[in-house]
Formats: C-alpha cells, structure tokens, sequence
C-alpha cells in the first residue's frame, strides 16, 4: 500500500499557492494578430484542480469564426509582413527575448502546471525554468545552420539549395507538458521564418497564456504568433483549412491517424509525435532491485502520464517473480500526496476520466489473467481528487491489452522472456516505438540491443531522453522528429536555384 503524505508545513505551502489568483491577465480572451480578443461566441471551458476537484479557473474558447479569424492572421503576418524575409539572425534575437520573459515567467508558468493537471511542483519549477533554454538553442542554431548551400549546377553558372520556411503552421500540443511541446513547435517554426496557430490543450491552457503574453509584452510582430484555445472540432478546422501549410501535434496516436489523413487528403506537410507503450529490458547481468528502483522512480515523472514511459518491463523467465516482487515492492513504497508538498513521489492524475481510463485498464488486466502484484486501486485517506495507486501487474502476456494499449497512468507491466532473443522480439513487438531502454552492466551488449530495438529512443540503464538530439517515434508513435536540428527541418522547404551569372553581393547567410 502506499504511503500517504501529509505534512503540515506543506499543508500550508499548498493552501498558499491554491489562495493565489490564477496568474494570467485575460483568461477571457484570445490572442489574435497582437491582440487580446473576446471570442466571436460566449464559451469556456473548466479548469479543475486534481488535487482538490474544485474549479480553478475558466478560458476561453474559440468557434469557428475565431479559429479562421487566427489562421487569417497567420496568413497574413506570412504572405505579406517582412517576418519571413529577415535573416535568421534576426528572428533568432526574437527568441532570445521569448526565452527571457519565459524565464521571467517561469514560477507563474509552474504554478498553472500543477494547479492544472498535477504535476509535482518541485518538477514543474525544475522543468519550466528549462523551457527557455528550448528556444535559445534554435537561436543558436542561426549562426551555423545552412538555410542556403551553394552548389556548381551541370548547367548555368551559380546554383544553390534554399531552405525556406514552410509557411503557416498550426501546432496543437498535449495537456501533459504543455509549455515544452509548444517550444518544440513555436521556437524551430519561428526561427523558420513561419507564422504560427497555436491551439492549447482546454484541460491546461495556462502556459501557452503565459507564452502569449512574453509574445505582447515583448512586441513580437502581429500575427507571427496567434493562441486560442479549442475543443476537438474547432482543433480539425484547423487541420483542414487549405490555408495552412503544416501540422505540427503532440497527442494519441488515434487522433493522429485521423490528422495525417485529412493533411494527406490536401497535401499538407505534418509531424506527430504520438503515443508509446515503451519496453524495458533487464538482462540477466543487471541488479534486480537497482533496475526496480530506477523504473519505480522513472514512472513517477508526471504521475505516470508521459508518452515515453516505460510500462513495458521484459526480464528473463528465471528472474520474473524475483524481479516483480521487487519492483512491487519499490513502486507500492511510493509516497501519494498533494503535488504541493514537497515529500510526495506522486501526484494525482489530471483530470477524472484519465483516472477512470487507468482504472479501466487495471481491470482488464485481473480479468485478461494478469497477477496484481501492488495497487489496482484508489489510495486510502484520499476523499478528494484523481488518485490512483502505483500500479505493477506480474505475468502478464505480451498480447493483453494492457501490454498493447497506452495506459497513461502509474501502471508496469512486467513480461517474462526466455532469452535474450526473445527479449528483443517481445519488445518490438508492438505498433508502438517510442522509447526504450536497456538495463545491462556491459555496453557493448547494450549498443547491440540498441541498434535492434525499433524504437526512437534507446537508453542505458535508466529512462533516457535529451530534446536536443531530437525526439520521435517508429511505427505509430508518429512521423518526423521534436528538437535538435532534425527538428528544425520539417519546418523548411528546400529550393533550388540555379542563375546565369552570380547575384550582385551575395552572401549565403543572408
């Protein structure tokens, strides 16, 4: 059973910070080409704290008219403002103004992330002070990136590869980590040369607020940066209108299949970056109770509700009921409790029909034949919020659903394998390839492993990400790549250019 946390220094630290007024200046509003505007139809939307079930706050959201009232100052800001005729060097300073008032910003941003969807505040603190680093790594990349390469055309005297930007993106980010999947869109896009729609996620608008507010305070150009905030079919218009060059999301993979049809349908450029069910491997020279830790203490990162987790935990047959026991053992020890306090291990989830989806899934995991090993329930002294118990599940068959389905909740699955072998076939086995890991104490074997394992990402001995080598999936968990230069990329169109003569001064840096 998990421990409850209650203490009362931090009992005080949470009512403080829920006493505080919700730290945005127009949650009524919309920002439009520079400005803040009511939306075209009286609508809002419910801001719910999951710790305490109580209201914290109420955002606008757009219709229709609001959305193509965005997109028009997108395209506008695009096809007749200077903004995607300035040299890199110029927009990257605009980032690095975006970056400061972020900084700035930051403890209102990581308030609004716990109030929202409770995260633990000591990550949200830690996490937001890094976004800006985000868009001050896309400003650095102006100094070196070749947005234009000279080549010697077959035919005529000067030729070059341009790389320019793509042209109206709308970028449409997930509840979990709001502000840094909009600086994975908005800051490569930016730096691009494109304009951008930004649709915040209802359930945790906040932070692309605050981000909206660093764009007016900062004076960035009208209609370079437009954000609302919309449900589901407001969020399609925006997919759908021929007026927008490129996609960007960050969502279930399902959503995704529907968004790459319809960019499909008009040629549409896109990037998702979708779901996981992501393995762990333990192989037979790895301490079992390190490896249980270290996994126990990963899926406790945003109380289980990260694509990239790694649920899917594969050790050799041999080892399987030692290896549950202790990884039962360090995940029920867990410390549940308000996301303010700073001795909780895990927070609540975000909203109630997750926690009704993880409990849903905890039972069709007993009924499929899976043996509960610690939690499967709500946590006792919890009369309010979206609770759920850290959750292990031994012996469990690697088609049960919960082995094939995104849960997104503090739930492990724990697979026996045979050998090392078929450790990698269960593995792969899945239309999912986000994340991985290898836990193993020799390197070359985990190199090995890596370069089978098919899979965006591959870590040793831990959960392992760095946005700055870029980011994505195989399979369905998505198509292209988040940070680092490959980031950049599917935010420019290459064209060549092939002249006569060499143009009066040119330089290729612009």
């Amino acid at each position: 059973m998990s421990s409850h946390v209650t203490t009362e220094g931090s009992a005080d630290a949470a009512a403080a910070a829920r006493a505080r007024a919700v730290p945005l200046q127009h949650p009524d509003r919309l920002y439009l080409d520079g400005r803040w505007v009511e939306p075209a139809a009286a609508s809002s939307f419910a801001i719910v704290d999951p710790a305490t079930e109580e209201l914290y706050y109420r955002i606008a959201l757009a219709g229709a008219e609001d959305m193509s009232a965005a997109i028009a100052a997108a395209r506008r800001a695009f096809d007749r403002s200077e903004w995607p005729l300035l040299a890199p060097a110029e927009r990257a300073d605009w980032l690095r103004k975006i970056a400061d008032g972020l900084r700035r910003r930051a403890g209102d941003a990581s308030e609004l992330w716990t109030r929202q969807v409770g995260v633990l505040h000591s990550m949200s603190v830690a996490s937001i002070e890094r976004v800006g680093a985000h868009y001050d790594y896309y400003a650095d990349l102006a100094a070196d990136f070749p947005f234009e390469v000279r080549h010697q055309p077959m035919q005529g005297a000067f030729g070059s590869v341009v790389r320019e930007p793509v042209g109206v993106v709308g970028a449409i980010v997930a509840w979990n980590t709001p502000m840094s999947l909009a600086a994975y869109k908005v800051a490569p896009a930016l730096l691009a040369g494109c304009t951008v729609v930004l649709k915040a996620p209802p359930e945790a608008p906040g932070e692309a607020y605050v981000l909206a507010e660093v764009a007016e305070e900062i004076g960035l150009p009208a209609g370079v940066l437009n954000v609302l905030t919309a449900d589901r079919e407001v969020s399609e218009q925006l997919v759908r209108d021929p007026r927008v060059d490129k996609i960007a999301f960050t969502g279930s993979s399902v959503v995704g299949r529907r968004i790459a049809s319809i960019c499909g349908d008009r040629m549409a450029r896109y990037t998702l970056e979708l779901g996981g069910k992501s393995p762990a491997v333990v192989f037979d020279d790895y301490d079992l109770e390190t490896a249980a830790t270290l996994l126990a203490n990963a899926e406790c990162t945003l109380n289980g509700q990260v694509c990239s987790s790694l649920t899917r935990v594969i050790v050799s047959r041999h080892r399987h009921d030692a290896f549950a026991e202790a990884l039962g053992a360090a995940f029920g020890a867990v410390r549940i409790g308000d996301p303010f306090d700073a001795a909780s291990q895990l927070g609540p989830l975000a909203m109630e029909r997750q926690r009704d989806r993880v409990e849903d899934y905890i039972a069709k995991g007993v009924a499929e034949g899976a043996r509960l090993v610690t939690g499967g329930a709500r946590p006792d002294g919890f009369e309010r919020g979206f609770y759920i118990q850290p959750t292990v599940f031994a012996g469990v068959d690697n088609q049960a659903t919960i082995a094939q389905e995104e849960i997104f909740g503090p739930v492990l699955s724990v697979i026996p394998a045979d050998d090392e072998e078929h450790a990698i076939e269960l593995a792969n086995e899945t239309v999912f390839g986000l994340n991985a890991t290898v836990f193993t104490d020799d390197v070359d074997r985990a190199h090995r492993a890596a370069r089978r394992l098919r899979s965006g990402t591959v870590g040793h001995n831990g959960y392992r990400t760095d946005p700055r080598m870029g980011f994505g999936g195989f399979k369905q968990s998505g198509v292209g790549r988040e940070g680092g230069r490959d980031g950049l990329l599917p935010y420019l169109e290459s064209k060549t250019v092939i002249l006569d003569g060499l143009p009066t001064g040119y330089d290729p840096l612009g």
